[in-house]
């Protein structure tokens, strides 16, 4: 009798995949009842339309499955603001696909625009669903680092990072972790390499309404030839505070949106529709919401940075998106891990060890932040940090 290979019978994608330090320290808070700046949960209030337009869809018995491609009204609302907002037409009826979560439109573009083998560039530090979701897809992962604190690209390091099998380039602004948002100079060079290379741009623009200083967001379909390439990827749970609603959309031309459409229906049937309908609502608040948004972010963020610099870290002051990456490299730690521990342990703060961030040593400089929570657990946070012994 032949011998069995894979005793364990668990899939060879998900070799060496474990669950993120994220979740994993999303628990330890909740064991030791601290204060969670790790994972993004973005626990405030949700706006008062789409908390209303959700229930009264639900009241109206709206609970049915959707199209695949989405619920009619709000991929027309997601159309007329992407015009608006993001100066991108799309046609709602063909080029929009609204998705479990930005994430599930990401998974979807992989699997129906690449193939197992395939390269797919991401930019260093990374969100980590980026690459294990390629890895996943049975692509390849492939890293480009960018350093701190402007994490700037370049023409020479783009093309420097390219493999023979490289087939995708991930373009994730306002960045997770680093806040970095990409400059229209930098995303021309995207679209010049992307054009000589026939690279699909994939993007992750979730944090769009989230920047600081007058920062402009430039959706990179926007930029030079690139909107016949790319596939657009935003979302509503940032904005709207709704992380646990997974709500997303794509935006491609025709074929890829068809694509995308199919493999969303075959791996979620669609977005949960009564929510599909609440978000719908929220398109039509005033701008002065996104305004105060963006604001009261502004206003965390100079808390938060402040807090970590008086306590002895070094943060990289975020462009956009809630998160800023501290440097612990002149604590004395062995690891990021052990740093993030510590200062869990002793004045309950959760961060994110950077190692999840970084492939090799640089993440053992850095702890994530997370500045997404309402001002008086975010005051208390930042008031035990700055008196964090290590």
């Amino acid at each position: 009798m032949a011998s069995d290979s894979n005793p364990s019978r668990l899939s060879r994608r998900l070799q060496g995949l474990v669950q993120s330090d994220i979740r994993r320290m999303t628990r330890e808070c909740e064991r030791v009842q601290g204060i969670n700046l790790g994972q993004g949960i973005c626990d405030l209030p949700t706006p008062a339309p789409v908390r209303e337009g959700a229930l009264e869809a639900i009241r109206a018995r709206k609970s049915t499955y959707s199209f695949m491609e989405g619920v009619p009204e709000l991929r027309a609302a997601i159309a007329k603001k992407l015009e608006r907002k993001n100066g991108l037409k799309a046609d709602p009826a063909s080029e929009i696909v609204v998705t479990v979560g930005a994430s599930g439109a990401y998974t979807c573009a992989l699997h129906a625009l690449l193939n197992p083998g395939d390269g797919v560039l991401v930019f260093e530090p990374f969100y980590g669903y980026h690459v294990n979701t390629a890895l996943v897809a049975g692509l390849e992962p492939q890293f480009l680092r960018l350093d701190a604190p402007k994490f700037a690209l370049t023409e020479v390091a783009l093309r420097g990072a390219l493999k023979p099998n490289t087939r995708a380039v991930v373009v994730c602004s306002p960045g997770n972790p680093s806040g970095k948002m990409f400059t229209r100079a930098e995303l021309e060079i995207v679209a010049k390499v992307a054009r000589e290379k026939d690279l699909v741009v994939i993007t992750d623009e979730i944090y769009e309404d989230i920047r600081y200083d007058g920062r402009e967001h430039i959706p990179a379909a926007t930029v030079a030839d690139l909107r016949e390439r790319t596939v657009t990827i935003m979302g509503l749970s940032k904005t709207f505070s709704i992380t646990g609603w997974r709500l997303g959309y794509a935006v491609a031309r025709e074929d890829w949106a068809r694509a995308i459409a199919l493999v969303s229906d075959l791996f979620y049937i669609c977005a949960p529709t009564p929510l599909q309908h609440g978000v719908a609502a929220g398109f039509g608040m005033p701008q002065t919401f996104y305004d105060e948004l963006a604001a009261g972010y502004a206003k965390k963020r100079e808390w938060t940075c402040s807090a970590l610099e008086r306590a002895g870290l070094k943060p990289v002051w975020p462009e956009g998106a809630y998160y800023v990456l501290a440097d612990i490299g002149g604590l004395g730690f062995k690891t990021a891990r052990d740093a993030a521990m510590d200062l869990l342990e002793k004045v309950g703060v959760a961060t994110i060890p950077g190692t999840a961030f970084f492939t090799g040593d640089t993440g053992e400089r850095f702890v994530r932040v997370c500045f997404a929570k309402e001002e008086d657990a975010l005051q208390e946070a930042c008031k035990r940090i700055e008196r964090w012994k290590p």
